[in-house]
């Protein structure tokens, strides 16, 4: 039985990748803290370079699926970002090559907020990247440390656009909002609502890693998105639709960003060229599964 090792594997992500590397006939092991689904869990802190070493060398994996990282945006810590986005990445990639036989194939997973506010219409991954914030900023120092392991080891850097599904913790803005409708709420406070996501299901996520996983595409960046993007104002009608009732909406200036990126819709082309396939659950369906989540239907 091959081995997978999954970093983050108690996050959102990271429960939704076991499951599906547990599908195709893979050992998974986690490194996470808490609770995980993988068949064997080690807990470790990735910025702890002899733990996560002795971790690796525990595994032994095939593949590596590297999912851990600081990713809400709003993070007080904002040293975090980089010890665990960039150091931490660089300690796995340290140990995974340390390894008498490494692993076959390597993802690490990026965000496509490395972009920041360009001035096309869609962003390809030839856009010239221009981060705004500490998060962004920390995953394009990690993509570009990681660039110089592309010759001692199988990467490939996926960057997802925006993602949600059922499970999302309430931080991020989809899975508030649903929450909100869940609970039958009158009222409900946002920042900005002049701004578009291209927002991609979980499970279409994972469907694009594992298939990148499972191509010869290395050494190369590649879009994770659907290629559209919705306005919020948009996700709200849906969900109005789906719950069957209107939500007042307040806009509270506490939670309008700065330097707030106002359109992200990602070019998927690339991932199509190399995998032959692209995301494809509708943003209704995505909703409508992750709010029934929600409600316990």
């Amino acid at each position: 039985m091959p081995t997978a090792l999954v970093t983050g594997a108690s996050g959102f992500t990271g429960r939704y990748m076991i499951h599906a590397l547990q599908e195709l006939g893979y050992k998974v092991v986690g490194l996470g803290h808490g609770v995980t689904a993988a068949d064997e869990t080690l807990v470790c802190d990735l910025t702890d370079a002899a733990a996560v070493k002795a971790a690796v060398l525990q595994a032994k994996p095939d593949w590596v699926v590297h999912l851990a990282a600081v990713s809400f945006v709003g993070h007080v810590d904002q040293e975090a970002f980089y010890r665990v986005n960039v150091f931490g990445t660089l300690n796995l990639l340290e140990a995974l090559a340390s390894l008498a036989a490494p692993p076959a194939r390597v993802l690490i997973a990026s965000s496509a907020n490395i972009y920041g506010t360009p001035c096309v219409e869609v962003i390809d991954e030839q856009v010239c990247p221009a981060p705004v914030n500490h998060y962004a900023c920390s995953k394009l120092a990690m993509e570009h440390m990681v660039a110089t392991w592309f010759e001692r080891l199988p990467i490939v850097i996926a960057r997802p656009f925006n993602y949600t599904g059922p499970g999302q913790d309430e931080r991020f803005l989809i899975p508030k909002i649903i929450g909100h409708f869940a609970r039958k709420a009158t009222q409900i406070e946002l920042g900005n609502l002049e701004v578009s996501r291209d927002i991609t299901d979980v499970r279409d996520v994972v469907k694009a890693y594992l298939a990148l996983l499972d191509s010869p595409a290395q050494s190369c960046r590649v879009n994770i998105c659907s290629g559209q993007a919705t306005a919020l104002r948009s996700v709200l009608d849906m969900m109005e639709k789906i719950a069957g009732y209107p939500i007042e909406v307040q806009v509270n200036p506490a939670f309008v960003r700065a330097n707030e990126i106002p359109i992200l819709r990602g070019d998927n082309s690339l991932l199509q060229q190399l995998v032959g396939t692209v995301p494809g659950i509708p943003l209704e369906q995505t909703l409508l599964d992750t709010y029934r989540a929600s409600v316990g239907f």
